[in-house]
């Protein structure tokens, strides 16, 4: 990279959550145990799912990965937070703040594929249900799931190198907890119409497309369910999607409200509440949704509790 391209300061403050001085321990110790319950329940999630041979299919396997996702993606912005409202250090080095961002925008994209991936598995599951084994073999899965990486990869990737490219004056300040792409652009004095560009293009490859194929799969499922004459049919359908319905109506209906109905700029205290909704207590939700809806799930887990611990003599 040229010189005259980089960024002539050598790091950005992150102004942080707008939150009085007098309430940072409280808000501290609020997001460290929202954050500790994340990994935690994620990491039980894994555990499950690995130890247990009933939940070793193609829907678990999604969920191992999408727990995963969901810890790495908790793990980019809510340390770097919590370190921030402790020792009331605002400051990130350029290096560290591009590199948070292209995480960020990685597990985002991440999520959205392992959960369309996840989707299409249902619709396997009930609408072609004899031929499931054969659709969603191993081979598939993996597949399904090497091609989420690297899609989420190569979109960040470019949203990264376009930003190297942009020089940064002298106001480095951001107003926000974490580096956002949008927020970067904004304190840019380039041209910054191709980052946009390509924003506005890889935005409808990575989230309204994945979403238009969710609400496909769940139309199809939904048609099928109501072609099951017994009440016992649809409730056994109903639980197997249940849990996933409810997750990608949590996640896409924060990033929804957030990048499609923007608030002004006056407001963007709203914008940072909304960007903790889906960075801070969606993942946390997620391993409670999966537990408590999920009949398999708390099955391992009353299975792992109830199983007798043998001591070496």
């Amino acid at each position: 990279m040229r010189p005259e391209n980089q960024s002539s300061t050598s790091e950005f403050l992150l102004l942080g959550l707008p939150i009085r001085p007098e309430q940072q321990g409280m808000f501290f110790t609020l997001f460290l145990g929202m954050y500790l319950t994340t990994v935690l329940g994620n990491l039980l999630i894994i555990l499950l799912i690995r130890l247990d041979s009933r939940l070793h299919t193609p829907m678990y396997f999604f969920l191992s990965h999408l727990a995963l996702t969901d810890v790495s993606f908790s793990s980019v912005t809510v340390p770097k937070m919590l370190i921030n409202m402790h020792f009331q250090d605002q400051s990130i080095p350029y290096t560290g703040c591009v590199t948070q961002m292209y995480f960020f925008i990685f597990f985002t994209d991440l999520d959205n594929f392992l959960l369309t991936s996840m989707a299409y598995d249902r619709y396997v599951a009930i609408c072609h249900p004899l031929h499931y084994t054969t659709i969603m073999r191993e081979g598939v899965s993996i597949l399904l799931v090497a091609v989420s990486w690297i899609l989420s990869c190569a979109n960040a990737l470019s949203h990264t190198l376009l930003l190297a490219q942009l020089s940064f004056c002298a106001d480095n300040a951001i107003p926000h907890f974490f580096c956002d792409l949008g927020v970067l652009l904004k304190l840019s004095c380039s041209d910054t119409s191709l980052n946009e560009l390509v924003i506005f293009t890889a935005g409808v490859a990575v989230i309204t497309i994945p979403l238009i194929c969710i609400l496909i799969s769940y139309g199809h499922i939904g048609a099928t369910i109501l072609k099951v004459p017994s009440t016992r049919g649809i409730c056994k359908a109903l639980s197997t999607c249940g849990s996933h319905l409810s997750v990608v109506s949590l996640y896409y209906g924060t990033i929804i409200g957030l990048y499609f109905f923007p608030s002004s700029s006056s407001s963007s205290d709203k914008n940072i509440i909304a960007s903790v909704m889906y960075t801070v207590v969606t993942p946390l939700l997620n391993p409670f949704i999966y537990s408590l809806r999920n009949r398999d799930m708390k099955g391992s887990l009353e299975k792992l509790l109830n199983r007798p611990i043998v001591l070496c003599q």
